[in-house]
């Protein structure tokens, strides 16, 4: 495996105009940057439409794109939409994303611009290769239709079962609002493709993320529930979360519904060959969020208050992740094995011979940590932190391990700690080493604190930063470390 690094970047922290980042110049600005600094790796969160809380890992689809990540100057150049139309936008806070003023701001010059669409033929032939794309249109289209309430709660029972009949007598009725739905994620796909191949060309891959469950309010499970231990109602008997671990000590009440195994199993894993084929569309790469799971997952009856209420039941193991790796040799796979590990995640890493993650902040309680950098080893991605994690600068350990993390770093102030930490994941022998945006920028912003509802996805980074000067110190560290070859020229 060759030696990289990488920073982990999501699309909504792009520094844009419009409240939001985007896939159109300042996206491949940052692929510029990634470039200059002798990065390989561009890890993104999960590009899906947003749910719950706003949520990357709790979206209404496993297969679309995020409306608001659509680029609206290049909708403009296409001529759909006017400059004044753009600077009707309220700029936001240039530090935070504001998610109902962006949402609202959206869908607004979305519709705006679809009545103006000439390419309405081309997005229906796209659908029409998609089958997903079809029952996400519809699940959408009709979701808008009732004030966006959760499918188990719309007010139409065929609609709510997704009887065929029904189903087709709404898109008879309602065909316009199907078609903007497939029109934006044709929109959306166009954008992203042109992202991604002007990424290849920059020498960058684009690391993606799959979240380990889906929500129960989307279209994968108003369209596929039987792949789901649902009742008649569409109502879960136990949904997802983890017992008490590092994260949160109370654990985490997840609230997704759990997937129904020996069904998938005996249909040959589809449904998970059909994400893992539009995730490669998307990405190079693949981290397989909360990859315990598929070893044993947690089980929390339905109307439990806390987490702690549930149990340990067995998953897929080497049967799921035999089929996607053969499935997709041209994909590479991380496998993200934090939490409360047993003995059956490890025995499931080796079997799969996928590479874990170690992070670098969790590594500071003694010598015979395995996330030290001492004991770390070659077929893993290494991080100073993940998206779950605060940025270096931000990073306060308990006392012991923060005095531990000092003498073991030799670092004496907490810009050397800062410092000493990305120098010592750059020269790990880990194959991967991925840091933080906010990591070398020193800013404190977090991403997200697990087990807290409010206030998370909506880090921006500030648009007035010296990239080029941060690119050659990152330069000048990651080829110091062997990650990246000599600049030609």
């Amino acid at each position: 495996m060759e030696r990289t690094a990488g920073i982990l970047m999501p699309v909504f922290s792009l520094p844009s105009p419009y409240g939001i980042g985007s896939l159109g110049q300042s996206a491949r600005d940052f692929v510029d940057f990634l470039r200059r600094a002798g990065q390989t790796w561009w890890q993104i969160l999960p590009v899906g439409p947003a749910g719950n809380g706003d949520s990357p890992y709790q979206s209404v689809s496993t297969h679309a794109g995020n409306p608001v990540f659509i680029d609206l100057d290049l909708l403009a150049e296409d001529g759909l939409l006017t400059a004044e139309e753009l600077a009707s936008i309220p700029a936001g806070d240039s530090r935070a994303v504001d998610y109902p003023a962006v949402n609202a701001s959206r869908v607004r010059l979305l519709r705006l611009a679809f009545s103006r669409a000439r390419d309405r033929d081309s997005a229906a032939a796209f659908a029409a290769q998609r089958l997903w794309l079809r029952d996400y249109a519809a699940y959408q289209a009709i979701k808008d239709s009732f004030g966006g309430l959760p499918w188990q709660d719309w007010p139409d029972e065929g609609l709510r079962r997704r009887e065929p009949s029904a189903v087709e007598r709404w898109q008879a009725e309602h065909g316009e609002d199907l078609a903007y739905q497939i029109w934006v994620q044709y929109v959306f796909s166009k954008q992203w493709t042109a992202l991604k191949t002007y990424a290849n060309a920059a020498g960058v891959r684009i690391l993606g993320d799959l979240p380990i469950y889906v929500s129960l309010d989307s279209a994968d499970v108003w369209a596929e529930r039987e792949q789901f231990l649902l009742d008649g109602e569409g109502r879960p008997a136990a949904v997802a979360g983890v017992p008490p671990d590092y994260f949160c000590a109370e654990g985490q009440l997840w609230g997704n519904p759990l997937y129904n195994w020996p069904y998938m199993k005996a249909d040959g894993f589809g449904w998970w060959i059909r994400r893992v084929e539009r995730a490669g569309e998307l990405f190079d790469a693949i981290r397989i969020d909360h990859f315990r799971a598929l070893a044993s997952y947690w089980s929390v009856p339905a109307g439990a208050s806390i987490a702690k209420e549930g149990r340990w039941e067995t998953g897929p193991g080497m049967d799921l992740v035999g089929v996607l790796t053969s499935w997709f040799p041209h994909l590479r796979f991380i496998a993200e094995d934090l939490g409360m590990l047993t003995p059956d995640v490890g025995e499931l890493l080796k079997a799969s011979g996928l590479p874990g993650m170690k992070v670098l902040e969790f590594a500071f309680d003694g010598p015979e940590n395995g996330y030290l950098p001492h004991n770390c080893v070659k077929n893993c991605v290494l991080y100073t932190g993940t998206h779950d994690n605060a940025p270096a600068a931000a990073w306060t350990a308990d006392g012991t391990e923060t005095v531990y993390a000092k003498r073991y770093l030799g670092a004496k102030t907490p810009e050397e700690l800062r410092r000493r930490l990305l120098l010592a994941g750059q020269t790990s022998v880990a194959d991967t080493f991925i840091a933080q945006m906010q990591d070398y920028l020193g800013d404190t912003g977090r991403i997200n604190v697990p087990g807290t509802a409010n206030g998370n996805w909506r880090w921006r980074m500030v648009s007035d930063v010296d990239l080029n000067a941060l690119a050659d110190e990152i330069y000048q560290l990651t080829l110091d470390a062997g990650r990246c070859p000599p600049r030609i020229g």
